[in-house]
């Protein structure tokens, strides 16, 4: 009776173009509080059922034969990849592990006590480039 009930609704998610789908998903994406242990701090972030749909393949488990793993599980996501999907959290998390009764949980960790590095200590591809009349701006005071 409910799958009956669900049908308009999922009739009706179909027509959204693919584009408003996603940002709908991104809108519904939820963080845990942070727990911790003696050396890691933990948050979970659970993403909309449907919106593992989505995602490229190879962002999902791979058996020996290099075909997708039938658990529908994902991988160990890099911070480019889960960014790219829309999760948003402060710098040092990482994406340690997966838990494939629930796909759509991803479980985050960073050392306990994290300090990000400053700018100075930060590669050079993630530095932003100070704005051109930045310099020039320096120290002017504005009214």
């Amino acid at each position: 009776m409910a799958d009956k009930q669900n049908a308009p609704a999922k009739a009706k998610a179909a027509e959204k173009p693919v584009s408003v789908q996603i940002q709908e998903y991104i809108q519904n994406i939820r963080y845990s509080d942070r727990y911790s242990d003696d050396e890691f701090e933990y948050r979970h972030v659970t993403l909309p059922k449907p919106f593992l749909k989505l995602f490229p393949k190879q962002f999902f488990r791979q058996d020996e034969s290099g075909k997708q793993d039938p658990t529908g599980t994902l991988r160990l996501l890099s911070e480019k990849e889960w960014r790219a999907i829309g999760i948003t959290q402060s710098i040092g998390w990482e994406h340690y592990e997966v838990h494939a009764p629930e796909p759509h949980v991803l479980l985050f960790r960073r050392p306990k006590d994290y300090k990000p590095p400053t700018h100075q200590q930060l590669p050079l591809q993630q530095q932003q480039p100070e704005p051109q009349n930045a310099k020039q701006n320096r120290g002017v005071r504005r009214k």
